[in-house]
């Protein structure tokens, strides 16, 4: 195997050339095998995550270098949880000022 940065041969199992310090092929490879095999997307962990946002986040944060699949189905859940938390938050409000000014005007009708 040769180095794709500076052309020297390499020993067919190199992570790195030792002559100039570019990651070779095998790098990735490695890297990939360094995942765990635990790993998967996780359902149950999501719908966690959807209902407590914070726990989304603190274990989107935990697993996001050692179990990648895991920490984006926690992360996705926290995220849309915030948002139907944010919706459902600003749909209250518009029909309770909606309720307040439809009881202020039968109110007033009355006197």
């Amino acid at each position: 195997m040769f180095c794709k940065n500076c052309g020297q041969q390499l020993d067919d199992n190199a992570v790195v050339c030792p002559h100039c310090g570019c990651p070779t092929d095998n790098f990735n490879k490695q890297k990939k095998q360094a995942v765990s095999a635990e790993d998967a997307p996780s359902t149950g962990f999501a719908v966690l995550c959807f209902f407590f946002p914070v726990v989304g986040l603190i274990l989107y944060l935990v697993w996001h270098d050692t179990m990648p699949l895991r920490a984006k189905s926690c992360g996705k859940g926290a995220l849309i949880g915030v948002i139907v938390e944010v919706a459902a938050a600003l749909l209250v409000t518009i029909l309770s000022f909606i309720g307040c000014g439809i009881a202020a005007c039968s109110t007033s009708v009355l006197l």
